[in-house]
């Protein structure tokens, strides 16, 4: 993690407390052409370990909403078990999910995109401190549709012992339990032409990235994300397109169009708008009650 930010707010959406860090991570700080968080930025930042009481007392008691809650549960979790401890979450809330169910039509259900349609401004996309807030502000009018809508609340367990102490992280959903995408496929990727919603992307092999973290910006792009490569496979992202895994083995037997993990975010950043898929016209069932026959 490179760095942390936390909103606290009361039941009416009123923020009650707000506080960020940025983190030494340790390590190299991935790709800084989307974070902007060199080493040089991060150099003398306090460590997850010098935080992590704090941002345990933060999150105490509370249910951690997150844009991709899956992907923010599992660094936030997985930081805490590297240092021995845990953190006292039981619920989470996933908005990006939540807002898949809203019927909103927006060409794309990242924060951005929701941020424009209710008029919410953000200033530094991928910045911790911002997108906390930007969510913070957002959250009241999501829930707000939720309920206009009489949606039950995706939560979902942390994973918790008798004491209600965080144990352990959940796995990131696995891609064919992602919210199903709203678009219609257009096809293969051509060289040199831009990802359009409703594509397919499968990945294979290690990634910079975290995989929840590509799986996440891909759905929240727009894109299908699949666990197989078959003809209807638009891309695959691998690092290294000359192993020998299933994927990669198909995506040659099928001319499936390969990039590497850095491109593959270039060509994130620029995905174009797709044909929605018109949404099936609800099931009604006649509630009438049948005439008796005459043995009835």
């Amino acid at each position: 993690m490179l760095s942390i930010a936390v909103v606290l707010t009361a039941a009416d959406g009123t923020v009650e407390h707000r506080w960020s860090t940025l983190l030494d991570p340790g390590c190299d700080p991935g790709p800084v052409h989307i974070h902007g968080l060199t080493r040089q930025r991060l150099a003398g930042s306090p460590t997850f370990a010098a935080v992590a009481d704090e941002v345990a007392g933060l999150l105490a008691g509370r249910v951690l909403v997150a844009h991709n809650a899956a992907f923010d549960w599992r660094m936030l979790a997985g930081e805490a078990m590297r240092i021995g401890t845990t953190l006292p979450v039981e619920w989470r809330l996933c908005t990006l999910t939540l807002a898949s169910w809203l019927g909103l039509e927006l060409p794309s259900l990242r924060l951005a995109s929701l941020a424009a349609y209710w008029g919410v401004v953000q200033r530094r996309a991928h910045d911790a401190q911002d997108d906390a807030e930007v969510l913070a502000t957002l959250l009241p009018r999501i829930l707000q549709r939720a309920a206009d809508q009489y949606l039950e609340l995706p939560l979902t367990r942390c994973g918790v012992d008798r004491d209600g102490v965080t144990v352990r992280p959940p796995r990131f959903a696995a891609a064919g339990r992602t919210p199903p995408c709203r678009y219609r496929n257009p096809g293969r990727l051509d060289p040199g032409a831009a990802l359009v919603q409703g594509m397919r992307v499968a990945f294979s092999g290690p990634t910079r990235t975290e995989r929840g973290e590509l799986v996440g910006r891909a759905v929240a792009a727009g894109l299908h994300v699949t666990e197989t490569v078959s003809r209807r496979t638009s891309l695959l992202v691998t690092n290294d397109a000359r192993s020998v895994t299933r994927k990669v083995r198909t995506a040659a037997l099928l001319n499936t169009p390969v990039r590497g993990e850095e491109d593959f975010l270039e060509l994130l950043a620029a995905v174009r708008p797709g044909i929605l898929v018109p949404a099936a016209p609800p099931v009604r069932h006649d509630r009438r009650p049948r005439r008796p026959t005459p043995d009835a």
